[in-house]
Order: structure tokens, then sequence, then C-alpha cells
């Protein structure tokens, strides 16, 4: 089972919307405001498409490739994880003091 730990849905925020604006881009860009030879599909520039697809794959592939290597280094020398005992009294309590007060 792959475990996906994104408490601040940050990767469905921005990582997602900037895909979807990234490619939408190839659709509706206009020569008048990205230059001659750089309007989208719906100037009749279909082509815009695969450009915008080609930066997403690379942007998603240098982000992956370096998140995993600023990850390893940090789990080499810091450990990720919390200790379980500090996890199942929750972050809040153990490591900052927060209490609930109605």
């Amino acid at each position: 089972r792959f475990k996906y730990d994104d408490a601040l849905d940050a990767f469905g925020i921005h990582g997602v919307g900037g895909i979807v604006g990234a490619l939408l881009t190839g659709v509706f860009a206009v020569s008048a405001i990205g230059g001659a030879g750089h309007s989208g599909w719906l100037d009749g520039n279909f082509g815009q498409i695969w450009v915008q697809l080609q930066g997403v794959v690379i942007t998603v592939a240098w982000s992956g490739v370096a998140s995993f290597v600023i990850l390893k280094l940090v789990d080499v020398t810091l450990g990720l994880r919390v200790p379980v005992e500090t996890e199942l009294q929750g972050l809040d309590l153990a490591l900052h003091d927060e209490v609930l007060r109605s």
C-alpha cells in the first residue's frame, strides 16, 4: 500500500493546479501576449499543448528526483519520523505543549 502523507494538501492544490494551468496555457494562449507563433490550441497552434506537456513532465521529474534526494539526506542525518510514542500522544501536545482549552 502506498502511503501518502500530505496534511496541507500541497500537491493537491499546487501540483495539480499547476499542471492543469500549464496544460491549459497550451489551449488558451494568444499570440498577442505570447508573441508570434506562440498561440494556443484555440488559435490553431496544436503544438503548444505538446510544448506545455513536455514542460510539465520535465518539471515533475526534476521535482521528484530533487525531493527524493533531499528527503534521503534528511532521513540519514535527522530522520523523517518522530518516535511512535510521540506520534500516538500527538505532536501538538508532545512537541509544542499545546492543549485544547474550552
